[in-house]
């Protein structure tokens, strides 16, 4: 079974249409802690990282082979819990940081700052010795528009935000919630999404450990 940490519930349709559409048969198996994200987003993610632990030991003893999460923010947290919980744990942003980080210029989009640094942090992880210039973007107000529950005003301010990169070789949108904004949006960089290729990893992992 794969469990999935989210710190928002609008992830949960999310994953289980793209598990409909290329995994089916996966058995899903969400974690909502909203929470996590606000503490995380006022103390720092390692603030809440005995509290994550917790979440996902409680996973593991109800069946989770494999975890993954879906928040950039506390992702870094959750994947260095997996040593002690004995089962893969993987973050959502993974594949598509080691995607961003074949190119040379990089710009990360959030609409909260606590994601912006693990985001950049995983970019420059997956580089390796690759060289990299990498730039963040706070796309101000869009996170408001999220929390009040207004998901297209969310999605088209965050792409317009990117819209208005220049100078780049790739976008990546730090949070998964963002997803659905690379549709929206008129530029010819690419836009990367964490979703569908964090899925796909996990199930992969989820697989191999059946």
């Amino acid at each position: 079974m794969l469990a999935l940490l989210h710190t928002s519930p609008v992830h949960v349709p999310v994953f289980d249409a793209l598990r409909d559409e290329d995994h089916p048969g996966l058995t899903l198996r969400h974690l909502v802690h909203e929470d996590l994200l606000a503490r995380a987003g006022e103390d720092g993610p390692e603030a809440v990282a005995p509290a994550v632990a917790a979440v996902l030991a409680g996973a593991v003893v109800q069946g989770a082979t494999v975890v993954l999460c879906t928040c950039s923010t506390i992702g870094a947290v959750a994947e260095a819990s997996a040593a002690d919980l004995g089962v893969p744990v993987l973050r959502v942003d993974r594949p598509m940081a080691a995607a961003a980080a074949e190119r040379r210029r990089i710009v990360v989009v959030a609409a909260v700052h606590s994601t912006l640094e693990p985001t950049a942090a995983l970019i420059r992880e997956e580089a390796v010795d690759r060289i990299v210039e990498l730039r963040t973007l706070l796309v101000e107000g869009a996170w408001e528009r999220f929390e009040a529950g207004d998901r297209d005003g969310y999605l088209d301010a965050v792409a317009a935000a990117v819209d208005e990169v220049r100078e780049a070789d790739v976008i990546v949108l730090a949070q998964a919630s963002m997803a659905d904004a690379a549709a929206r949006t008129a530029t010819a960089v690419p836009v990367l999404s964490s979703p569908r290729p964090g899925l796909r990893a996990a199930a992969a992992a989820t697989a191999s450990g059946s």
